[in-house]
């Protein structure tokens, strides 16, 4: 189906959205969730291939892992859609009101975008995600994702339609793009017509691109050249503990730890601690030549190890002089998306939280925490790291706009 018919179906859609209530919603997304669990052999079979797919071409294990389907992963994808039908329905929402002199009420109130474009990649739990989310902020949804998860994300986005369809719920409520070229994502940044905001996730070539060439408004999220600092003054079992945790956890997503910056002064006693923990991770590290005398299986660093994702058992290692090299490598090299320091000293750690410029900064804690369900939100549809709409993790309320609603008796101007 072309973007143009599937944005006729997402509009109308979109207009029985806005006027769903919230109970039905609710019933909508449990539906979803159960669905999901129920039909997991489905989905698996059809990720199966996907996972085969990759393989042949030479995929990278750390992205084969965000590609991947479990019975365990797609019950905590449930668990996390039940979660955003438990959160409170921002639609209708009066965050602001004011009584004017003349006696005109005015109020301000939370209304859907209307319909939402995302262009992602190899993550099939985006399109579960993203469909929850815009279905309770009563936003249709058109999903285009990359070929890499083609068969995966047509089987789940089928079984969550089907689900939701018994209740009233319209087609294009969850349309999804099966043309995978890039003609198909050219075409979904210029459907102005059909879409409202257009929303990219994946790798910086993807989001560059949607940002250069859409002319649909869009929310640039997701690079993650994400950094921590250790200050001179800090715990070593902590650092060395959050440092493994950022890196190690899960290295293919954006808010894993790329970067390490150490402040020259440190006790020795934490490099021996960090080398032996990032051995039994079988972590590559990639430094200065002063990180090149600590670790000796250690390359020699580049312009480009510092300035891009490693998306991977990498690390690149820095040691500086102090608080302000750190905070100037963050301002030359960072994406805005998450940023930590480890420190005792409180000082040092109000002016990192003052002077760094990132979505999410952090003191003495991982920045794999940069992620809706752990703030609270259910799930996200992107991190943003830009500054106007919506900055960090996005959930429901960032998934909407707002209007005024003006009442009178008679007054005129």
């Amino acid at each position: 189906m072309s973007i143009k018919a599937l944005g006729i179906k997402a509009k109308k859609a979109a207009k029985f959205l806005a006027l769903a209530d919230t109970n039905l919603k609710n019933k909508a997304l449990f539906l979803m969730a159960d669905a999901l669990c129920n039909n997991a052999d489905a989905i698996i079979e059809k990720n199966k291939i996907d996972i085969e797919n990759a393989i042949k071409n030479n995929t990278s294990n750390a992205m084969l892992d965000r590609l991947t389907l479990t019975k365990e992963r797609i019950e905590k994808i449930a668990d996390d859609i039940k979660d955003i039908a438990k959160l409170d329905d921002p639609i209708g929402e009066i965050y602001e009101k004011i009584i004017r002199p003349n006696g005109l009420e005015i109020n301000k109130i939370r209304v859907p975008l209307g319909v939402v474009g995302v262009i992602y990649e190899a993550r099939p739990n985006v399109t579960c995600d993203t469909a929850a989310l815009c279905l309770k902020s009563s936003n249709a949804v058109i999903l285009r994702g990359g070929s890499d998860a083609i068969n995966s994300n047509l089987e789940i986005a089928k079984i969550m339609q089907n689900a939701i369809a018994p209740l009233g719920f319209l087609e294009g409520t969850i349309c999804i793009v099966e043309d995978t070229s890039r003609e198909s994502a050219t075409k979904m940044m210029k459907a102005n017509e059909y879409i409202d905001v257009l929303i990219p996730r994946g790798g910086a070539s993807l989001i560059n691109s949607v940002v250069k060439n859409a002319t649909v408004p869009v929310i640039q999220t997701g690079v993650g050249n994400c950094h921590l600092y250790v200050d001179k003054e800090c715990n070593i079992d902590m650092a060395v503990d959050i440092i493994i945790n950022a890196k190690t956890s899960r290295p293919s997503v954006c808010n894993a730890l790329e970067t390490l910056l150490v402040n020259k002064n440190i006790d020795n006693k934490f490099f021996e601690k960090l080398k032996k923990a990032l051995d039994e991770k079988n972590v590559e590290i990639r430094g200065c030549e002063n990180t090149l005398k600590i670790f000796e299986n250690a390359k020699k660093a580049t312009e480009d190890d510092y300035k891009y994702e490693f998306l991977d058992y990498i690390l690149a290692v820095k040691i500086v002089d102090d608080l302000d090299e750190a905070i100037d490598h963050i301002d030359k090299y960072g994406t805005k998306h998450s940023e930590a320091i480890i420190t005792k000293n409180k000082d040092n750690a109000q002016r990192f939280l003052n002077e760094v410029d990132a979505a999410a900064v952090y003191v003495n804690a991982s920045t794999r925490f940069t992620d809706g369900g752990e703030f609270g939100f259910g799930a996200e549809i992107g991190i943003s790291t830009q500054k106007m709409h919506a900055r960090g993790p996005m959930g429901l309320k960032e998934l909407t706009s707002y209007k005024y609603i003006i009442s009178g008796d008679g007054q005129i101007r």
